[in-house]
């Protein structure tokens, strides 16, 4: 039985799974199983790729397309695992990222999500400087990335990803459903995930607008984590997102929630 469940949705990205799986099985951890979910790809070289999949501890899920968080979904609803840790098709991941963090869930049955420090590779190279983790930093946006390791048990008590989220913020509505069941956050000094970065990105191209109106959801979904601080945060959304990408958006990102 395995002890770690990779869920790898790919929607033609096929091209990428090489390196993806590789970095998975090049892992010092070994009880892993790997689920590659198909989400409904219509690339003929990435339906052929899947098509011909053939890897140790994997296995392919195939669906219609439904979106990111609806594939992740059928993935862990089909995985062994007692820990999950969701990779994106394009991403890599370091050999001593899942031994350490499995070891830090396991000693600490209060702890949630442990993710670890980054480094982005393709269109632009080198370390992915988030902020740590922090109640008043997740209010502000999300600072952990996807390829996190949390409980299985855990996804069950909070219903999952949420599927109506589909333009990239679900990974930050489930971090807060987490933190919402009273979990705590580690991130491991070790450099163990590798992003892919492209010339340009869902989110990057979102609207300030959309993103406010976003944030407003999150806000409303999750009353028991933003609390208080929604009546001073909710007028200020519109300039917020305005100001995205400046240095007075990062500096009050990087500045707040020691």
């Amino acid at each position: 039985m395995p002890l770690i469940s990779i869920i790898i949705p790919c929607y033609n990205q096929g091209r990428y799974l090489a390196e993806s799986i590789g970095s998975v099985l090049a892992s010092d951890f070994t009880e892993l199983e790997i689920i590659v979910v198909d989400d409904g790809s219509t690339e003929p070289e990435t339906r052929r790729i899947l098509d011909m999949l053939e890897y140790p501890k994997t296995r392919l899920i195939r669906r219609a397309n439904g979106g990111l968080a609806a594939a992740r979904n059928s993935g862990i609803a089909e995985a062994q695992g007692r820990y999950i840790l969701p990779l994106d098709a394009d991403d890599r991941i370091g050999p001593e990222y899942l031994g350490q963090a499995v070891a830090a869930l396991e000693a600490d049955p209060q702890l949630g999500v442990v993710y670890c420090r980054a480094e982005r590779f393709g269109a632009e190279s080198g370390p992915w400087r988030l902020a740590p983790a922090s109640r008043v930093r997740m209010m502000l946006g999300n600072v952990i990335f996807c390829a996190a390791l949390y409980r299985r048990d855990d996804w069950q008590m909070v219903g999952g990803y949420d599927e109506l989220l589909r333009r990239g913020w679900e990974d930050w509505d489930f971090w807060l459903s987490l933190l919402e069941l009273g979990r705590t956050v580690c991130c491991l000094p070790l450099v163990g995930f590798f992003y892919r970065k492209h010339p340009a990105s869902m989110a990057a191209g979102m609207a300030a607008s959309l993103k406010a109106q976003l944030h407003c959801r999150l806000m409303a979904k999750h009353p028991r984590f933003f609390g208080g601080w929604s009546a001073w945060l909710l007028p200020l959304l519109p300039l917020y997102y305005r100001l995205a990408g400046g240095e007075l958006y990062r500096g009050i990102k990087k500045g707040l929630g020691r």
